[in-house]
């Protein structure tokens, strides 16, 4: 299916808006759905991209897409930021970048924040729903971001972006290129470097990422050597706050906070979260044939980050001391790994028959540990060696085989067959010292075999219509497993994760015109044993997930385009959806009314119930106005409706629904041989106060026998601005 994209009609995309013949960019298109692929999935081009507040994180820039929902912790668009599509996670989205996975091999996240400014480097974004088509890496379990560089042109350029805006927000970026030479040769570079303080206290951002590529292609061959650097350091903001320090002041944030020993309130100033990550990628495409193309990319990825806190009153046996004191600890919990790849794929094409087979080999070495920086009982001038002082460390090791082959055949002019069979292979190995002092030792092997069939159908003027089927499976990550382990340290012997299941049934129907265009896509996403939060979090913000014997997501996605007059165009979606679990029973710690804990759980069968942040209504209206051929004025608002933090459907434990309205406006000046375009933004143009994203450990309390919520809520900044002047020669 193509769907449509907010602000242009999708059947009036150029053709070279997917650049899947370019050489150069033909490594993105195995994992992508093509025009006559049973697939929902929408195309986000590179000018789309670039009229986006440059302060969005990429999961806020793809925010007005169908069934997606976005928010950043820190209230505005830098920093921490996550989306979901049809309320799937983003440990469910599978996320590539020229066909290579970002998604954590261990947590099957994708940290935006690691990668600031993506924006300024793609060419292209298609967001796929549902299973879509096979890809490498994590397993798509509810939606795929597929995302490619920009490529090489023709000729040379310069560029220079530079934005200023609320929250001491600075934003800047060069970028230069040589276009390709006589002899093949080109170079292209990105820099970009950002910086915020947040809307919530300590927020903070500075980050800054480097993208360069080195190339040569000729007719038959293309050989690229691509460099991608992303550099972050922010202020922690997953705490969140409750209800009652929502009321009294929404930009508080409880990270770093301690007591000092004159009994005043005081903020540790380096309470902040750090990573940086190496992304190296060669590529090498030879084209045979007109009909014979084979395409090789191997990656290599560098990792290495901490988070730094103060931790008040804590006993010092959680950080590996054997005597036993009580004080306040400063301490890093760090990470550092290698990510190697090889990816490898065959395409042929004919009129009626296209194929493509691929193999891609993956091998993830990541080791976490935690260092101690200083205590108030140890002091700085007793001599102790904090160099010296790790209290835990552990090593995961990850590997995964994927093979596919992918097929569209065309048998009547009117009618395209679709099949797509994959199989992934994982393994993953897990050992040493957990920050809690218990072993995490772990073994597995998963083996899945994921296949996907539709027919895609055409008749008439721009009427298409589609079904497809399939079958998708995905293991544990590893936050999952950690507790799992911990559990049975404790002695549950029966604590175990399952690999999720589902199948995905989708049916839909466009038309385009020339003024417009329609879609309507039904989709029918069953599942067994899903992985989903529990509500509580661990020590940095993860939401612990546990196994759900029967759900699933059902519901409809609608989406139009209409252009009435030369100067105005209207882009309307909505997704309208039921998202259950069909037998929920949870267990919850015991306490009495003074917070002491009891022995044993407390199990409450819920019946029913729907499944936490899934919203059953989005939706998401626009108008661009040109009222001259050189300005650009667009009004968007997002609808979001009501969300459950838990599962367990309580009216207490619920995000309210929220409408938040948007205004650019952009008018570019034409300057000797260059061009100035001068944009302006408003986010939250109504000064709308909301929360959009929440978590919530839940106890039961026995005197008063109910369920006891301890909630934190993510407060979004009010109207707040950017104005952006970006001169491209």
């Amino acid at each position: 299916m193509a769907a449509l994209i907010p602000g242009r009609v999708q059947g009036a995309v150029p053709e070279d808006t997917l650049k899947v013949e370019r050489l150069d960019s033909v490594i993105v298109s195995t994992s992508r759905a093509g025009r006559s692929t049973p697939v929902a999935y929408t195309m986000v081009s590179k000018e789309d991209l670039r009229r986006t507040n440059p302060l969005n994180s990429l999961p806020m820039t793809l925010s007005l897409q169908p069934s997606v929902v976005s928010v950043n912790e820190g209230g505005t668009g830098i920093g921490y930021s996550k989306l979901t599509v049809r309320g799937s996670k983003g440990s469910q989205i599978n996320v590539t970048l020229n066909g290579i996975t970002l998604n954590d091999a261990e947590s099957q996240e994708v940290f935006w924040v690691n990668i600031p400014s993506l924006s300024n480097i793609l060419s292209s974004v298609q967001l796929q729903r549902g299973l879509g088509t096979s890809a490498n890496g994590a397993g798509a379990f509810g939606a795929s971001i597929n995302m490619s560089t920009a490529s090489v042109g023709p000729d040379p350029y310069a560029r220079f972006d530079a934005a200023v805006g609320s929250y001491n927000t600075f934003l800047a970026t060069v970028a230069a290129g040589t276009g390709k030479g006589p002899s093949g040769l080109y170079f292209d570079m990105v820099y970009s470097r950002n910086y915020t303080d947040g809307y919530i206290r300590n927020a903070f951002a500075k980050v800054q990422s480097l993208y360069s590529v080195l190339g040569w292609m000729n007719e038959k061959n293309s050989l690229k050597l691509t460099y991608l650097l992303g550099d972050q350091h922010s202020g922690i903001t997953w705490n969140g706050i409750s209800l009652s320090q929502y009321e009294e002041d929404r930009r508080y944030n409880s990270a770093g906070e301690y007591t000092d020993a004159y009994g005043n309130l005081r903020y540790y100033d380096n309470e902040t979260d750090n990573y940086r990550q190496h992304h190296l990628q060669l590529n090498y495409t030879r084209q045979f044939t007109d009909a014979l193309l084979w395409t090789t990319t191997f990656n290599y990825t560098r990792g290495d980050g901490y988070y730094e806190n103060y931790k008040a009153e804590r006993s010092s046996t959680k950080y590996g001391f054997d005597e036993k004191f009580y004080g306040d600890f400063i301490i890093r919990e760090a990470m550092a790994n290698d990510y190697f790849v090889l990816n490898s794929d065959l395409r042929f094409r004919r009129d009626r028959l296209s194929l493509t087979g691929g193999i891609n080999l993956s091998s993830y070495d990541g080791d976490h540990f935690g260092k101690l920086l200083w205590s108030d009982v140890l002091g700085t001038e007793s001599g102790y060696d904090y160099d010296s002082h790790y209290w835990y460390l552990n090593r995961g090791l990850k590997r995964e085989a994927n093979a596919f082959l992918r097929g569209e055949f065309t048998p009547l002019p009117w009618m395209t067959a679709y099949a797509d069979l994959q199989y992934r292979g994982v393994s993953l190995l897990m050992s040493g010292e957990e920050d809690d002092g218990g072993l995490l030792d772990y073994k597995n092997t998963w083996n899945f075999f994921n296949p996907r069939a539709g027919l895609n159908f055409q008749w008439g003027k721009g009427h298409r219509a589609y079904l497809s089927a399939a079958l998708g499976h995905r293991e544990p990550g590893r936050s999952d497993i950690k507790e799992v382990i911990i559990s049975r340290n404790w002695g549950d012997d029966k604590a175990d994760l399952k690999p999720e299941k589902m199948v995905d049934i989708e049916l839909g129907y466009t038309w385009s015109g020339a003024r417009g265009a329609l879609s309507a896509n039904i989709y029918l996403m069953e599942y067994w044993d899903m992985l989903l939060e529990t509500g509580k979090l661990s020590d940095v913000g993860y939401a612990i997930k546990e196994n759900v014997g029967r759900s699933y997501r059902r519901g409809i996605e609608l989406a139009g385009a209409w252009t009435p007059l030369t100067w105005l165009q209207v882009d309307a979606n909505a997704t309208l959806s039921t998202n259950k679990i069909t037998h929920f029973v949870g267990y919850f710690d015991r306490i009495d009314s003074d917070w002491n804990y009891l022995d044993g759980q407390e199990r409450i069968d819920f019946g029913e119930t729907d499944i936490l942040m899934s919203p059953s209504l989005i939706g998401m209206l626009q108008f661009t106005f040109r009222p001259f051929e050189q300005t650009s004025i667009s009004l968007n608002g997002k609808y979001v409706g009501e969300q459950y933090i838990d599962n367990t459907s309580s009216s207490e434990r619920m995000i309210p629904d929220y409408f938040v309205a948007n205004l650019s406006a952009t008018h570019t000046f034409h300057i000797g041989e260059g061009t100035l375009e001068a944009s302006v933004f408003v986010n939250n143009l109504l000064n709308h106060l909301y929360y959009a994203d929440g978590w919530t450990y839940n106890v039961y309390d026995c005197d008063k026998q109910m369920i006891i919520a301890d909630l934190g809520i993510f407060p979004q900044a009010p109207a707040n601005f950017m104005v952006k002047l970006a001169y491209r020669f």
